[in-house]
């Protein structure tokens, strides 16, 4: 009977983890973390961080930790990382590779909504997809986190000084569903991130995307934790040999 109810604790703890680590983090609480490590100020925290950043030769975002985990062969590096990177995104397309022999799993997922900003004539939602790699070796692994553009839904109704319909603006980047095209006051966008700021000083959607550019650098410290947790300590702490 002990054999049971312990294999279905350890069930409901797969399940709860699972929902805690989709996504790795939600817009609300990555914007938490934002704030706790950078600042409030976006635009003074986008301008320090440009000090520091520099963009890569397609002029992407790129980030690169190597991790060292002494001890763990390849395969076993391997399996905690596919099992990491299945449990982690509820997409189940989010896995574009995955290549025990190469020894490397890619992951590009959607995290939406990390900027919801009104502008003056415009509101605008921001969605990243990030493009992690996975490269392992014994002992080793290589992650690399990789955004070039800001996803935008811009609400051509919804700024301060948009004319309203009898009065209400539409707040569609909150309503709206995917691929939804019935509203014309809503339009798509693809922002560089090297063509906004910081990296460009004179920007008319400056403040979206300096909260954005911290957004998006807050994320991927927390893509480089959690993968670390992962392999150095296992997804919820009891996957090892002894069972």
């Amino acid at each position: 009977m002990w054999k049971k109810v312990y294999v279905f604790a350890i069930f409901m703890a797969l399940c709860f983890c699972m929902n805690l680590h989709a996504q790795v983090m939600k817009a609300a609480d990555l914007e938490k973390y934002a704030k706790e490590k950078y600042g409030e100020k976006w635009l003074d925290a986008a301008a320090n961080l440009a000090k520091e950043l520099t963009l890569d030769k397609n002029q992407s975002l790129t980030y690169q930790q190597v991790i060292d985990v002494p001890g763990k062969t390849k395969q076993q590096l391997y399996v905690a990382l596919n099992y990491w990177a299945t449990a982690t995104f509820k997409d189940k397309q989010a896995i574009t590779l995955n290549d025990k022999e190469a020894g490397c799993i890619i992951v590009s997922s959607t995290i939406k909504n990390i900027v919801e900003h009104t502008g003056t004539i415009n509101k605008y939602s921001v969605n990243i997809t990030p493009v992690i790699r996975l490269d392992i070796k014994d002992g080793k692994i290589r992650v690399t986190y990789t955004v070039q553009n800001y996803d935008v839904l811009a609400d051509i109704s919804g700024g301060w000084l948009s004319p309203t319909d009898n009065g209400n603006k539409t707040a569609g980047d909150s309503k709206r569903k995917e691929d939804d095209k019935t509203n014309a006051n809503l339009y798509d966008e693809q922002w560089e991130i090297a063509k906004h700021y910081p990296f460009v000083e004179k920007d008319p959607q400056k403040r979206t995307c300096a909260k954005a550019l911290v957004m998006t650098h807050a994320y991927s410290n927390a893509i480089m934790d959690k993968v670390e947790e992962a392999v150095k300590n296992g997804l919820v702490g009891n996957e090892d040999d002894d069972w």
